[in-house]
């Protein structure tokens, strides 16, 4: 068995909120529509670690940058993954000479 040496960081929901500058209504919005994916603590609250804090920035820059919706964010989130994952596939191809 093995132990966690550091304890990991979460944040609940009102510092989420604080720290990505959302309401907590607009955070339990994205959270519903499964844009981000928060664990639950104890007493069944929701917290979030610091990859969500990443997540919510992308989600914001695709909102106000581009005018796209919460409810096609995730669409077009998936998409840009999955091309992420085919140049990073291209770049490790080889190259005929």
């Amino acid at each position: 068995m093995s132990y966690a040496l550091v304890r990991q960081v979460r944040l609940d929901l009102d510092a989420y909120a604080r720290v990505t500058g959302l309401h907590p209504q607009v955070v339990r919005r994205l959270v519903t529509l499964g844009l981000l994916e928060p664990v639950r603590n104890a007493r069944g609250e929701l917290c979030f670690t610091p990859a969500q804090v990443v997540a919510a920035a992308r989600i914001q820059r695709l909102h106000e940058g581009l005018s796209i919706n919460y409810a096609a964010i995730g669409v077009v989130i998936d998409l840009l993954d999955r091309i992420g994952e085919l140049e990073a596939a291209l770049r490790d191809f080889p190259r005929p000479r």
